[in-house]
């Protein structure tokens, strides 16, 4: 333990006498100490896609409470997950097919009406589904991203169930299925305005359509590369206004990034999608590619943790990392501070970030992993070395949020952030889910027609 802490020590020393401008080579030389670190937090986050599911249906929680609806997300992420488990021995492939079996029979077998307790409507689904029946739950509604996400899962298993048995064939022709019903021009926001052409974040048969679509750099990279492949023709148009809308945002020199605070918005699109090198309109003006962009956003934040512009406590070079999360909420008060649950949190910058209130998430660090783990290996090595045992640590691996000013660790674990452990942390393995995905022709297709699009101005 003496050696670890003096490696950590080092490593933090060596981290911050970086100036930011100065971003140390990425080409970072995992150790067999960090891979045993990472199996085990990779295992861990693995057995929630086990444990807190609906077998039979392939429903999969929201999070880990008795009342947790699904959501529809996570059932994506489980797709892949379920896979790697087979590829690393916790489960038998024959279990990641059975699984992926019943979850595809049960999405292309349900309710897609305008019924309020169908589970979908236009190929589309609602974001949260009843565990035991599948029907939409809390009026949720039917979601364009998250839908997005779900299917991002059916095509890696599309390409990943390549073999000639029946069960693989089966899985191989609901996919195909399943991606072909979307009728993507059901989501085209109206002509003229912000949201020109756009797609809509999602509907309601209470109330229509959604009144804003997806714009400007977010998560939702991912759902015009899934429309373009699929030949839907307004997602040119879609893609112009979404470019349009992006904020280039340079908080310290030589780590500008197309911006958005909370750290998920940086992993989602590339958990599935190789973007090392690739580059549209924008990226290609500004000399660099989206994982570079993910990569600056990344040093962005910890810088971000360094200065503590709201002197928070813990925040440092070695305990940073802010994304969507729980949080300790308004029952905390410590010596002025308040504290805000379940929100977006995030930061680009010291004039640039939403809802710091000194919480921080694991899955911001973990699901940045390949972007940068010459900073957050370390970090996470930390973090669990002096917080493991304080509630950082349980039994899907580390918690969702913790809060070191409010002296507050969460005690739920959520689908949306161990789905995205999983995932971050076999493309640095092996780069299982990224080859898969990148091999898919729909998915090319869709990369080149997006790297075509011109913005308007």
């Amino acid at each position: 333990m003496k050696y670890l802490s003096i490696y950590i020590i080092l490593l933090a020393l060596a981290s911050c006498a970086a100036k930011p401008d100065q971003l140390p080579d990425s080409n970072y030389q995992v150790t067999e100490a960090d891979m045993q670190m990472l199996d085990s937090l990779q295992h861990k986050a693995f057995l929630y896609f086990v444990h807190e599911i609906n077998p039979e249906k392939g429903l999969v929680k929201d999070r880990t409470t008795d009342d947790s609806p699904a959501t529809i997300a996570a059932m994506g992420f489980a797709l892949p997950v379920w896979a790697i488990g087979a590829e690393r021995g916790w489960i038998s492939r024959a279990e990641a097919e059975r699984l992926t079996l019943n979850m595809l029979r049960f999405l292309l077998g349900s309710e897609q009406s305008t019924d309020s307790l169908a589970t979908g409507y236009k190929g589309f689904y609602y974001h949260f589904l009843h565990m035991q029946t599948g029907q939409r739950f809390w009026a949720s509604e039917l979601s364009t991203i998250d839908t997005a996400w779900l299917l991002a899962g059916v095509r890696f298993a599309a390409l990943y169930y390549s073999a000639g048995s029946a069960t693989e064939t089966e899985i191989r022709e609901l996919c195909q299925a399943l991606t072909s019903r979307v009728e993507w021009d059901f989501t085209t926001m109206p002509a003229g305005g912000e949201n020109d052409r756009s797609i809509s974040m999602g509907w309601k048969p209470e109330s229509g359509q959604h009144h804003m679509g997806w714009i400007g750099y977010n998560e939702a990279q991912y759902i015009y590369i899934l429309a373009a492949g699929s030949g839907y023709e307004n997602a040119i148009q879609g893609y112009k206004t979404w470019l349009k809308n992006y904020r280039w945002y340079e908080p310290w020199p030589g780590l500008g990034h197309a911006a958005f605070p909370p750290m998920f918005a940086h992993q989602f699109t590339q958990l599935f999608l190789d973007l090392r090198g690739w580059q549209d309109a924008f990226t290609r003006q500004r000399g660099i590619s989206y994982f570079e962009n993910s990569r600056r956003a990344a040093y962005a934040q910890r810088q971000y943790a360094i200065e503590n512009p709201h002197k928070m406590t813990g925040y440092d070079s070695l305990t940073w990392g802010i994304t969507a999360s729980d949080g300790p909420g308004e029952k905390y008060n410590f010596d002025g501070h308040k504290f805000h649950g379940y929100a977006g949190r995030g930061a680009s910058g010291p004039d640039f970030f939403y809802f710091d209130d000194g919480t921080l998430a694991p899955t911001a660090l973990l699901g940045s992993l390949v972007f940068a783990p010459e900073i957050i290996i370390p970090s996470m090595r930390s973090m669990i070395e002096r917080f493991g045992d304080k509630g950082l640590l349980g039994r899907y691996g580390t918690v969702d949020a913790f809060n070191l000013t409010a002296n507050w660790y969460d005690d739920q674990f959520l689908g949306l952030d161990q789905g995205p452990i999983v995932l971050m942390i076999e493309n640095l393995r092996s780069g299982l889910v990224w080859k898969t995905c990148m091999s898919d022709p729909l998915i090319q297709k869709g990369l080149s027609v997006i790297s075509q699009v011109e913005p308007e101005p």
